[in-house]
C-alpha cells in the first residue's frame, strides 16, 4: 500500500509539470460546460453534448495519458529504479491506474452535471463512465508497456484513440460504421450512456464488453510480465 500511495503522489506532481497530459483531463469537461450552455438548437436530443463528449473522454483521456506515462518511465529507466526498490508490477499499475481513473472520474462528474444529470440517473451515468475509464486505462497501459519509447507510444495510441473516440460519433451518421463500431467497447458504452435514464444491459453488450475486456486484459498481462521481467 505504501508503494501505491508513493506512486500516486509522484504522478500527481508530474501531471502539473506536464501540460499535455493535464489538458487531456480538462478538455472535454470544459467543452461540455461551454457547449451545453452556449448551443441551444431546436430538436436537439437532451444531454447531446454531454453524451457525445463523455464517450470521447472515455476513449481519449485515460488511454493517451496512461500510455504516455508508462512509455516515458520506460524510456527514462524509471521502471528499473522502481523494480530495484521492490515495487511490484501490480503496485506500479495500481498506483498509476488509480490516479488516472480518479482524475477521469472527477472530469466525468463535471460532464454529467453540465449535461443536466441528477440523482439516480447521474449515479448510473457515473457507473458506465467508471467501467469505460477502467478499460481504457488498461488499454493505455498495454500500449505504453509494449512501446519502446514515447514516440512509438504516441504513434500507436493516437490511431487507437481515434478509433475508440470517434467511431461512436460517426456511427450516428452511417449504418456501415455503426455495424462495425458495435464490436468495440466504446460503442457499447455509447449506447448505454444514450439510454442511461432507463438503463438496460442487453446480451450483445455483455458479450462484446466481455470479449473486449478479455482481449485487452490478456494483452495487458503479457505486456506487464515482459517489462518487469526485463527490468
Amino acid at each position: 500500500m505504501r508503494h501505491i500511495v508513493a506512486i500516486l503522489w509522484k504522478q500527481m506532481k508530474d501531471t502539473f509539470k506536464n501540460k499535455a497530459i493535464l489538458i487531456q483531463f480538462l478538455m472535454f469537461p470544459v467543452m461540455t460546460i461551454i457547449m451545453e450552455n452556449a448551443m441551444k438548437i431546436d430538436n436537439m436530443p437532451k444531454h447531446f453534448f454531454a453524451n457525445l463528449f463523455a464517450v470521447m473522454y472515455i476513449g481519449m483521456a485515460p488511454l493517451t495519458s496512461m500510455s504516455a506515462i508508462i512509455s516515458e518511465e520506460k524510456e527514462k529507466n524509471t521502471l528499473r529504479v522502481l523494480h530495484m526498490s521492490n515495487v511490484k508490477a501490480t503496485e506500479y499499475f495500481a498506483g498509476n491506474a488509480l490516479y488516472i481513473w480518479s482524475l477521469c472520474m472527477l472530469g466525468s462528474v463535471v460532464i454529467g452535471l453540465a449535461g443536466g444529470y441528477q440523482g439516480e440517473v447521474l449515479i448510473k451515468f457515473m457507473l458506465v463512465m467508471a467501467v469505460g475509464h477502467l478499460i481504457s486505462t488498461m488499454l493505455g497501459a498495454t500500449i505504453g508497456a509494449f512501446s519502446k519509447n514515447q514516440m512509438m507510444a504516441t504513434g500507436i495510441s493516437v490511431p487507437v484513440m481515434m478509433v475508440f473516440s470517434f467511431l461512436p460519433m460517426l456511427s450516428m451518421f452511417n449504418e456501415t460504421i455503426k455495424s462495425v463500431a458495435k464490436v468495440f467497447y466504446s460503442q457499447q458504452l455509447n449506447l448505454l450512456i444514450g439510454s442511461v435514464q432507463d438503463l438496460k444491459i442487453g446480451t450483445e453488450c455483455i458479450v462484446v464488453m466481455g470479449i473486449n475486456v478479455v482481449l485487452i486484459g490478456g494483452a495487458f498481462a503479457l505486456a506487464y510480465g515482459r517489462i518487469f521481467n526485463r527490468t
